[in-house]
């Protein structure tokens, strides 16, 4: 489909990852029309599998697709931690709900529940300048179309071209290898309900159970000396190379026999700084950014989802209050004056997502930072900052975002 020469719209999402579509879907819920522009020809559902934490699935609730994805995944009740130097493991009990589900479940769901003329793929947003005649902005795609928008909300990812024209600093990197996918067990898999958390010299592997018969996994280690590379076949057999040397067979067999489709490799992991987060710039007029453009964490905590979840809905209700006359029609809020109120609602969205994105970008970096230090001070200092971050008993999962 050609786009007209020049469109306008209320209100525009670019990215149509989770956090795009969950933000569409809010709103839809609240009864504003959104337009959500996606680069991909199709739904994007790389990432194989994503942990959903009690917080998670209070959004769902509010999303009215909770009890449909609870139905795709068993319910995960304890973290099992084994270090294979010391022959040392731990189970602990976890006391509220988490489930690991299959990206491509969770983003279809989200998507079918959309109005479908709501998501536009195969639009690459290339540019942004300030509207000069509202608190809006002017998008151009790749093709040199453009979109006039009133509201334009940024949840492309860490490459963000929204995040860039607020004057965000581009998010760190740590390089790190990681492999994930599935296994499938035809017969059943003989594993407990429960995370495994496997700590090597040299990697770290995480199992997760989906359902009776599939799991999820994912293995990371440090960059060799060699070329970094992202050939999933190369990176498959490193890491089983490291594997078979000290893991218990089922492990190895687990890589082995992955399914061959499921497999995507990662080779940075990004992240923004707490004090980035704390202190940047996450609103020009109203233009304003969600998910891992506005926060991206990395996985050392597995929040960054659950946030980004989190955002769409803090976001649509500020947004539906500012949308007082109700009656939006299919393109977003109606040309009215109501530009103060939509830039003061992404203000409030703002202001209240910050502390709580700050606190948990805090907590990932001081997660990240021990798993890679070497001194035993600096691992000291880690341990310490996360014992009062209440990072054992996952303190930052048993938040509520509120009601949709």
């Amino acid at each position: 489909m050609e786009l007209e020469k020049e469109e306008t719209y209320g209100i525009v999402i670019i990215g149509g990852g989770i956090c795009g579509l969950a933000t569409a879907l809010a709103l839809h819920r609240k009864g504003i029309a959104s337009l959500v522009l996606e680069k991909s020809e199709t739904l994007r559902a790389d990432g194989a599998a994503i942990g959903i934490h009690v917080n998670g699935w209070r959004v769902l609730e509010q999303l009215g697709v909770a009890a449909e994805l609870r139905e795709t995944a068993n319910v995960i009740t304890a973290h099992h931690d084994m270090w294979l130097q010391g022959n040392k493991s731990t189970r602990a009990p976890i006391r509220n709900e988490l489930r690991c589900l299959k990206r491509k479940d969770l983003m279809e769901t989200l998507a079918k529940n959309i109005p479908a003329e709501a998501i536009r793929f195969g639009c690459h947003i290339v540019d942004i300048h300030e509207d000069p005649g509202t608190h809006g902005a002017v998008l151009t795609s790749a093709d040199g179309s453009t979109i006039r928008v009133k509201v334009l909300i940024g949840c492309d990812g860490t490459s963000s071209v929204v995040a860039k024209y607020l004057g965000l600093s581009a998010p760190k990197a740590i390089p790190r290898t990681v492999l994930r996918g599935f296994t499938r067990y035809p017969h059943g898999h003989p594993f407990e309900p429960e995370f495994l958390r496997l700590r090597g010299e040299d990697f770290f592997l995480g199992r997760l159970p989906i359902t009776d018969d599939v799991v999820h996994f994912f293995v990371t280690t440090p960059p060799s000396t060699g070329a970094v590379t992202d050939d999933v076949n190369a990176v498959k057999d490193l890491m089983l190379e490291k594997l078979m040397k000290t893991c218990p067979a089922e492990v190895a067999d687990m890589v082995r026999d992955s399914e061959a489709g499921s497999l995507n490799v990662v080779t940075r992991v990004m992240y923004r700084p707490p004090w980035q987060v704390a202190f940047s710039a996450f609103q020009k007029g109203a233009v304003t950014v969600a998910g891992d453009a506005m926060h991206a964490m990395g996985p050392f905590i597995g929040q960054g989802g659950s946030a980004g979840l989190e955002d769409a809905v803090v976001l649509a209700r500020a947004l539906s209050r500012a949308d007082s006359g109700g009656g939006t029609g299919r393109r977003g809020l109606e040309p009215r004056d109501d530009e103060k109120m939509t830039t003061a609602a992404i203000g409030v969205y703002v202001t209240e997502r910050r502390p709580r994105v700050t606190m948990l970008s805090l907590e990932c970096f001081v997660m990240g930072t021990l798993l890679r230090a070497k001194s035993l001070v600096t691992k000291l200092a880690c341990v310490s900052m996360l014992v009062l971050l209440g990072s054992k008993s996952l303190r930052h999962t048993n938040y509520d975002c509120g009601r949709l």
